[in-house]
């Protein structure tokens, strides 16, 4: 008997860089596809919704289609309606999809309010800063039925599925030692971030860092038991005092070590938008193995008549791989790159769970709902709370090194997982 389908409503909650960036293009290219049915985007105030609305790039890849703001654009642009997406998410009929684009401070919020009106969500990385949120997320996901996708998109890079594979198969050895950076470009400084990016919030090891903690994770599947992190604090142009610069230190289960160097200041005028990349090295039997992904330039290099780079530059690395809007055989253009490939896996993922528990009973579709979020958890493929609370051990632990002046924080496993200061 063939499945009935059904057609996910989708509500955004944040109007930002993220949601302009990557997370509405892949939207409206599931639009097309006829996994999502509408979109709704609410947002602290009107500009970031006049300026998705008003995207030249929008319109030319996504001819005709639209979204409903929250506020309405008719507001004044200096009001501001920080509740207003739980009146959003309130009138949704149960089992839709919202997306939290949020600052991740208020990501735990967000994520419950959903849950808590029998949304699925899909959430930027981290999910939540503290590990014991995550797990108060996870029991309510499963007593609902719905899932919660954290984003961390460098999983769906063909490049990490590949070391992925090949790790389980023996083919490079034991991981040992590595180093890992991200460094964002310097505007970010000059963005919203330096309303919310600041010391008792956030920092780049908690903001990018994290990506390629997972990621070492999903490759190898060890779990990681030591954090210490190192600050550097800088003010944004309006005053606001943040880590600018971070460097961790990661300890494994198996006694390797990662370095990880974040920052937000690479340089606009430079080719590429940022400068990122993984290097593992692997112990092997009278060998060694190594890992080496360059995810700064992936041989691709363009020379502008003009400057288009995010600092007006004309030399630039040009990376398909990530994100890039394409000609294709419809209407405008579509998106490609693990970035797109992410964001549609959750949404697809919850799109098939929905539509397997349609025309159930309650209890039968209850029941169908929780198998296949067991399925999905045991894939380990989407970042889930119940395969990836190691990311949120980490960040937490994280967050209290930086604070304490990279203080080394212990991860416990066990029956009740938590963090320790190390007393030396």
């Amino acid at each position: 008997m063939a499945v009935e389908t059904v057609s996910l409503d989708v509500t955004i909650v944040g109007g930002g860089m993220i949601t302009y960036d990557l997370l509405l293009p892949s939207l409206y290219h599931l639009e097309r596809t006829g996994i999502v049915h509408k979109i709704d985007v609410c947002a602290l105030n009107t500009p970031p919704l006049q300026a998705l609305r008003e995207s030249a790039d929008f319109h030319e890849a996504f001819p005709g289609q639209d979204f409903t703001p929250h506020p309405a654009l008719s507001e004044p642009p200096s009001k501001q309606f920080p509740e207003l997406y739980k009146e959003v998410v309130a009138t949704m009929a149960p089992g839709n999809m919202v997306v939290v684009a949020m600052p991740d401070n208020l990501h735990y919020a967000v994520v419950m309010h959903a849950l808590q009106h029998d949304q699925n969500v899909l959430c930027v990385k981290p999910l939540v800063l503290k590990h014991e949120q995550a797990v108060e997320i996870e029991k309510l996901a499963a007593a609902k039925g719905r899932f919660v996708g954290v984003e961390y998109h460098k999983r769906f890079d063909r490049r990490s599925l590949v070391a992925r594979r090949s790790y389980a198969l023996g083919q490079f050895g034991t991981f040992i030692m590595g180093e890992a950076k991200l460094i964002e470009p310097y505007y970010y400084r000059h963005s919203n971030f330096q309303n919310w990016f600041t010391c008792e919030r956030t920092d780049p090891f908690t903001y990018i860092g994290c990506h390629y903690v997972d990621l070492v994770y999903f490759i190898t599947a060890l779990k990681p038991v030591e954090v210490s992190v190192q600050g550097i604090k800088g003010r944004f142009p309006n005053g606001n005092e943040g880590f600018l610069w971070s460097h961790g230190r990661v300890a494994w289960e198996n006694g390797a070590l990662l370095s990880v160097v974040n920052g937000l200041g690479y340089p606009d005028a430079a080719a590429g938008s940022n400068d990122q990349g993984l290097v593992m090295y692997c112990e092997g039997k009278d060998q060694t193995g190594l890992i080496f992904h360059d995810d700064h330039n992936r041989g691709v290099a363009y020379s502008y008549l003009e400057g288009i780079g995010p600092g007006g530059s004309k030399y630039n690395y040009v990376s398909p791989d990530f994100y890039r809007l394409i000609p294709w055989e419809g209407p405008g253009y579509k998106p490609i790159g693990y970035g797109y490939e992410s964001v549609a896996g959750i949404t697809e993922a919850i799109h098939r769970m929905e539509s397997a528990a349609t025309g159930l009973a309650p209890e039968a579709a209850l029941a169908k709902r929780r198998e296949v979020i067991r399925q999905i958890d045991a894939q380990g493929l989407i970042a889930t709370p119940a395969n990836s609370s190691i990311n949120e051990l980490v960040v937490e632990a994280a967050r209290a090194s930086i604070l304490a002046d990279a203080a080394p924080v212990r991860i416990v496993y066990g029956g009740h997982p938590h963090i320790e200061f190390i007393r030396k």
